[in-house]
């Protein structure tokens, strides 16, 4: 099974560059784990409006926040759009932003399954994730958390990965041969 990482700033296109990779496939598993568009976030609403609009009419949307479990189960290729906000919810259900010392232990656990799971796909994966070493250094504890914990998994998926791209400026870059830092 190929496993695929498209990284890329906020509006970068790479939604639509992971889209296009399966676009192929007659049958594919959209993974949503970000909040469920409502009238609260009409901005929201309208992004997620737009992304399923794009997507062919036979490919499936499952919401979770389990990604190593719908990895394991997976029978049709996964699109997973996208490992920040999956991030973003884990914190939020642990209650980690209040205390980041102590909520990186367990997101360490719950990096770990996802990466474990990602390394034994049993079918196609393109997951699609935000690159956050390249912006402001947060003022916040918080935001300090965030950074490093999605840097840490994106580095460690990349890794493991068949092939990544990262997408700048609606360009894409084939990162898939370059060397890998070590661990």
């Amino acid at each position: 099974m190929t496993t695929t990482l498209v990284l890329g700033g906020v509006r970068s296109g790479k939604s639509r560059y992971a889209e296009q990779l399966l676009r192929d496939r007659e049958k594919v598993t959209y993974i949503a784990p970000g909040y469920p568009a409502d009238s609260s976030d009409p901005e929201w609403a309208a992004r997620v409006e737009r992304h399923q609009a794009r997507r062919p009419d036979s490919w499936e949307t499952l919401e979770t926040l389990d990604l190593a479990g719908a990895i394991r189960e997976a029978t049709t290729p996964l699109l997973i759009d996208c490992l920040g906000l999956w991030l973003t919810r884990f914190i939020d259900g642990i209650g980690g932003w209040e205390n980041p010392r102590e909520s990186s232990i367990v997101i360490a656990w719950a990096l770990r399954d996802l990466q474990d799971a990602w390394s034994t796909a049993p079918t196609d994966i393109v997951a699609v994730t935000n690159e956050v070493g390249l912006g402001v250094v947060p003022s916040t504890p918080a935001g300090g958390l965030f950074r490093d914990e999605l840097g840490r998994l994106n580095a460690t998926l990349s890794g493991r990965s068949d092939h990544v791209f990262l997408v700048a400026a609606g360009r894409v870059l084939d990162l898939s041969d370059a060397p890998v830092v070590g661990e």
